[in-house]
């Protein structure tokens, strides 16, 4: 499998997971807290540095964000229609630099971290009997896992319809898709099951 994280010495990479995380929702409660738009725009260019600055090459730093920011960009069309022009944009820019932080965070972050910390996050809760930590862990790490992984795809059914001459349409790619994607987790799951990492309820 492909993985989101990329080698490299920034400041981002030295820091935590830990601290990158609680950084992140930091900055989530702080964004939401505040509709001034000169703060929101200086937040993105904040955010569009850092991101920048984790050694990435400029045209594959882009292409990471693509299918992410045009999803933003129809968040705030949509509220565009129904709200007034500032709240679009406010909505826009708050989304951006969420986006472009949390992008940083995963790039500079391994799968392997990140299951860690989840799962350390989820054991009060174990304690409780509302859930098993290191599930937790392990599906937080399978998804992260699995993003790059279906991009991946995605592309390359693409390309497959180009080369056939077919026009892309939602409903030739999706259902491929989700049917490579299934057929990779049941895999996935089998291969978990067989080695013992889930332990069964019984």
């Amino acid at each position: 499998m492909q993985s989101l994280f990329v080698e490299g010495s920034s400041s981002m990479h030295r820091l935590s997971a830990r601290a990158k995380l609680i950084a992140l929702a930091l900055l989530g409660i702080l964004l939401f807290a505040t509709a001034d738009i000169a703060l929101l725009a200086a937040a993105v260019a904040a955010t569009a540095v850092v991101y920048l600055s984790i050694g990435l090459p400029f045209r594959a730093a882009l292409a990471r964000l693509r299918p992410i920011f045009l999803t933003i960009v129809i968040v705030a069309l949509f509220s565009l229609a129904f709200n007034p022009w500032h709240e679009a944009v406010i909505a826009l820019l708050r989304l951006t630099a969420l986006m472009l932080f949390a992008a940083s965070v995963t790039a500079t972050t391994s799968v392997t971290q990140f299951m860690d910390e989840i799962t350390l996050l989820a054991r009060p809760l174990e304690r409780l009997g509302l859930l098993r930590a290191d599930d937790v862990g392990l599906a937080v790490g399978l998804v992260v896992r699995f993003v790059p992984e279906i991009l991946s795809r995605y592309h390359a059914i693409r390309e497959a319809h180009a080369a056939r001459g077919i026009k892309l349409r939602p409903t030739t790619v999706l259902v491929p898709l989700i049917i490579l994607t299934l057929k990779d987790a049941d895999n996935i799951a089998a291969a978990i099951d067989a080695r013992g990492i889930r332990r069964h309820v019984d």
